[in-house]
């Protein structure tokens, strides 16, 4: 489940090959110029390669588009894992919480 404030989405649950098509569609917003996307990652349970396939699409997306970036906050540690061992979090900034992806 995805729901967006201001360029704030707030994913809840499980991110995998059922759940990967909605999100994408859900973030296909990220190819706008100017667009700033912050993912809110707390709730994120769980996700396999389909959500980090996703995500790395969604990056692509928005440094192809002038002013553009993806952020990832509050990535719960399990989830945070399985980005850490493909290398996710050097691509995609992760940052600790809501507010400090907004500042940064």
């Amino acid at each position: 489940m995805t729901t967006a404030t201001d360029g704030i989405r707030l994913l809840a649950g499980e991110i995998d090959h059922h759940t990967g098509d909605t999100l994408r569609r859900a973030l296909n917003a990220c190819d706008t110029p100017g667009r700033r996307t912050v993912l809110d990652m707390r709730q994120v349970t769980f996700m396999d390669s389909s959500g980090i396939n996703t995500l790395l699409a969604t990056d692509l997306d928005a440094a192809a588009t002038d002013g553009s970036w993806l952020r990832l906050a509050d990535v719960q540690p399990p989830v945070l894992h399985t980005l850490d061992i493909v290398g996710l979090p050097h691509i995609i900034p992760c940052y600790p919480s809501l507010q400090e992806a907004l500042t940064a």
